[in-house]
């Protein structure tokens, strides 16, 4: 159920996940256009604002060389102009001469200073300077003052104009862009989670859909089967769970199952027992031999409730992890010679012969315990439910990679609906029969879980009244 309880859990998250997920998607694009944008509009505010500048410069640049401002700084028409260019654009603007000297500043401060600097050096090698400082918020133009020789045709330098122009207005745009885009972006936010809610709302209904069902599946009152078809993938998980409800339910079926098997196979011999013990004691004068047939009938009773007890706790031995295993290697032939060894006395009490062949030496990584327990099972039932001079044929055989036993009697055989329910626990092909001879019903469900944990596999071919065999096939090397 705890299952259930984690599933109801992940649904119940679901529609907050899909919330969260749709408005990034919704956010997201829009935060990372709105900062192409603003980037985008700087770049191209400035470039624009270069530009325009660095034509008034130019034009400016040639009036100065033209009237010999360099030589006469005091013309009225240049000094206006200057003054002019620098008030309309909020910049500074410094007339450099060949000698490094500055003769102009619109600010009148550095006036009559020498100034050497990169721009200053290329500008009088004939370079343009464009420079954009986005910290400072200001664009910086150098410009050479340049003559043309008549005679010669060769430019010469004769100064530079430098030209500091701020760029607080595109500054200010960029805010008040900042702030409609931040009032926009909210708004679409909001609608965004709006609509991401109404749409993981529609996309999770089936999963609540699903969480209720399986809620009432888990309290009882709901249908056996999981049905939410409204997507693809509901009707996969609600096949997947419905599989996994079936596998459950199986289980739960199989643990009643055995809790009654081992109830009333325990209860059985019990009962037998308390029957004996009250003819016993209901008799007042008890001849011997009565009393002694009535205690051999009650020590075959705890003999019998003895034998349940030890195979149960064979296979609880046996469903544990194979970390339980104690594997060393063995010698497979020397093995089966001693469990037939144990064996023979009840072969010849039931008059069934017994033969052991072996193709070949072989060894193995087995557990010694658990696999004398499967391999005897294997051949004691081959003796048990055999018939007079019958007989219980033990080969061994191996190859580079497994090691396989056979064993083959020519008994009662098992009916055909009764094959694939004989490593079940407690299920007996003749029940009359088994108890006769002693049987549990837990001996091939041994085996086969130790089969299984040593990595192998085990099949049985038989045919009613005519006789069984058995299949094992074990790896010689066993991995974990």
């Amino acid at each position: 159920m705890s299952k259930f309880k984690k599933i109801t859990d992940f649904i119940r998250s679901l529609r907050f996940r899909l919330i969260v997920l749709l408005s990034l998607i919704g956010i997201v694009p829009g935060l990372i256009l709105w900062a192409g944008i603003l980037r985008t509009y700087e770049q191209r505010a400035v470039s624009i604002r270069t530009s325009e500048i660095l034509s008034q410069v130019k034009i400016l640049a040639n009036q100065i060389v033209s009237n010999d401002y360099l030589n006469n700084s005091n013309s009225t028409i240049i000094n206006a102009e200057l003054s002019q260019l620098s008030n309309i654009y909020d910049g500074r603007i410094l007339i450099v001469d060949n000698s490094f000297h500055i003769i102009k500043d619109t600010y009148d401060l550095d006036t009559g200073r020498t100034i050497i600097s990169e721009e200053v050096i290329l500008s009088f090698n004939g370079a343009e300077i464009k420079k954009y400082d986005s910290e400072s918020r200001y664009i910086e133009l150098a410009v050479p003052l340049s003559y043309v020789n008549e005679e010669t045709g060769e430019r010469g330098s004769l100064g530079v104009m430098l030209v500091s122009v701020s760029t607080d207005s595109i500054s200010l745009n960029l805010e008040y862009l900042s702030r409609n885009f931040l009032v926009i972006m909210l708004i679409c936010g909001f609608t965004v989670l709006f609509l991401a809610g109404i749409a993981a709302s529609r996309i999770v209904r089936p999963f609540h859909q699903m969480s209720r069902q399986i809620e009432e599946i888990q309290t009882g009152y709901g249908d056996n089967d999981l049905t939410v078809d409204n997507y693809t993938e509901t009707s996969q998980i609600c096949k997947k769970f419905n599989e996994m409800l079936g596998r459950m339910k199986l289980l739960d079926q199989s643990r009643q199952e055995f809790v009654s098997n081992v109830s009333h196979e325990l209860k059985t011999p019990l009962t037998s027992m308390k029957v004996l013990a009250d003819s016993i004691n209901s008799m007042e004068d008890a001849p011997v031999d009565l009393y002694k047939e009535f205690m051999g009938d009650i020590g075959n009773e705890i003999e019998r409730e003895t034998k349940i007890i030890n195979d149960l706790l064979s296979l609880v031995k046996m469903d544990k992890s194979a970390a339980d295993l104690n594997i060393t290697n063995m010698n497979i032939n020397e093995l089966l010679e001693q469990i037939l060894k144990r064996l023979r006395p009840i072969a010849d009490r039931q008059k069934v012969e017994l033969v052991l062949e072996s193709f070949r030496p072989v060894s193995a990584d087995v557990d010694e315990v658990k696999i004398t327990l499967a391999f005897t099972n294997l051949i004691e039932n081959g003796i048990k439910y055999n018939k007079e001079n019958g007989w219980v044929h033990v080969s061994l055989n191996a190859d580079h990679q497994y090691f396989y036993l056979k064993v083959e009697d020519n008994g009662v055989g098992i009916p055909e609906e009764s094959l694939e329910h004989i490593y079940e626990r407690f299920y007996r092909v003749d029940k009359s029969h088994s108890r006769e001879i002693g049987g549990t019903g837990l001996g091939l469900a041994i085996t086969r879980n130790a089969v299984l944990m040593h990595r192998g596999a085990i099949k049985v071919f038989s045919t009613e009244g005519e006789g069984t065999t058995f299949n094992v096939r074990i790896p010689l090397n066993y991995i974990s």
